[in-house]
């Protein structure tokens, strides 16, 4: 099976408002309630895989008014989400609606449990109401509704992603076959692009780019993006396409991080990924003279491709912090064509920049993301100008390969192999936070 790059943009980037994983939560809780009487709920229990559980623990929900949680998600989903939106579920949440949540949560009667043992992600969501026990199923990617269940008897809904029995899901399907591909394969998808694509690709630079000035404007969460563009007009520090790469994303990451109500365009599953493969690309292009608007989002569409082959091989969740190693690798990419780089070069840059974030851990989604984007963002920028200049992190040096495509691996091996109790001692220590009310 082979896929088109018109495949790839409309399977791994989408619009998402709020963080992804709180968002699929109440995607699984909106799905449920909507095929109850009159869609109301009397309990709801929600169980999620670890990475789910910890991606979603701390941070803000968007339109809950500075609310955060598991349990809020999940009630803000059922009382008012609209599941057909599907990662905009929360847009038609209204202010009755938090009402309606928060009273549910007081009352006890919204549950989430931790699903130990799974490896991938998986939320189940079973609302009841009076004799009425609706349940669905959300699993490998956020938006995968792959079940819909009322009183035991299977549901037929334009909501279920439909595949022919025995097949893997699309997204498994594409996952596979990205890796099979090699570099210049991937950087040839992109010469497939037609009109459609690039309205679609600067429909997602304008989506990232509003959260972005909505983090500049407000100083939203920690305020990276918004400190460091002060400390320049300070004059203490200058402002170079390293530095604008690291204000326009960790600024828009302050933003969704804090629950603004803007949605963000998202690659391979992830709004702070999507962030960071596009917002760091159209920055440098201010420093590049004569660049094209096309070139600039050809570069983008190179960056989401190469996203979605590093989580192809790392996982939707994982350890290791998604948004420096594989969008982070994507925008590095996409930098080095903008600049001119071809392959030898982009191919060093990948490797430069894992070399260099390989270790980050993702310890949950919170406004501190907006500092690891920060980080992924100045050091996609360096990493291509390294490989520019003829810096290139050697083959035996550590986890890198001979080529990209083996170091991209071979990141994906450790997350996948060699992070398991990493994963799960992160999670531990975030537990015994809560636990303990830190």
């Amino acid at each position: 099976m082979s896929f088109t790059v018109k495949d790839v943009l409309s399977i791994q980037v989408a619009p998402a408002l709020g963080c992804t994983e709180p968002v699929a939560i109440a995607l699984g809780a909106a799905s449920a309630v909507s095929l109850l009487p009159g869609k109301r709920f009397d309990s709801l229990e929600v169980a999620v895989d670890p990475n789910v559980y910890k991606n979603g623990l701390a941070v803000s929900i968007p339109g809950a008014g500075g609310l955060s949680g598991l349990d809020t998600a999940a009630a803000l989903g059922a009382a008012g989400g609209d599941p057909a939106l599907r990662l905009e579920v929360l847009q038609s949440v209204t202010e009755e609606d938090v009402k309606t949540a928060k009273q549910a949560l007081a009352e006890g009667r919204v549950h989430v449990t931790l699903i130990k043992d799974r490896q991938g992600l998986l939320i189940r969501s079973k609302a009841v109401a009076g004799d009425a026990v609706a349940e669905s199923v959300i699993e490998g990617l956020h938006d995968n509704i792959v079940s819909l269940t009322l009183n035991g008897k299977p549901v037929e809904s334009p909501l279920i992603r439909v595949k022919a029995d025995g097949a893997p899901s699309p997204v498994a399907a594409m996952e596979a076959w990205l890796k099979t591909l090699t570099l210049n394969e991937l950087m040839a998808l992109t010469d497939e692009l037609d009109e459609d694509d690039l309205a679609f690709l600067r429909e997602g630079v304008d989506v990232n780019m509003r959260l972005a000035e909505q983090g500049l404007k407000y100083g939203l969460g920690l305020g990276v993006g918004k400190t460091l563009e002060r400390l320049c007009r300070q004059g203490l520090i200058k402002k170079d396409m390293m530095l604008a790469a690291r204000i326009l994303a960790s600024a828009a990451a302050d933003a969704r991080m804090s629950g603004a109500s803007l949605p963000a365009m998202s690659s391979a599953g992830s709004g702070n990924h999507g962030l960071t493969a596009i917002l760091p690309i159209w920055a440098v292009k201010d420093y590049v003279e004569g660049v094209e608007i096309k070139d600039v989002l050809e570069a983008v569409a190179l960056s989401h491709i190469v996203t979605a082959f590093v989580k192809a091989h790392t996982g939707r969740l994982s350890a290791i912090c998604g948004c420096s190693v594989a969008a982070g690798a994507g925008a590095t990419a996409g930098i080095t064509f903008l600049l001119g780089g071809d392959a030898h070069h982009i191919a060093g840059a990948i490797k430069n920049l894992l070399e260099d974030l390989a270790g980050i851990i993702c310890d949950g989604a919170k406004t501190g993301c907006a500092l690891k984007l920060a980080t992924a963002a100045g050091t996609a920028v360096q990493a291509a100008l390294f490989s520019l200049q003829g810096v290139n992190v050697h083959h035996t040096d550590g986890i890198i390969g001979i080529s990209s495509e083996d170091t991209m691996r071979n990141v994906g091996t450790l997350a996948v192999d060699g992070m398991i109790q990493t994963d799960q001692t992160i999670l531990q220590i975030m537990l015994e936070k809560r636990f303990n009310n830190i």
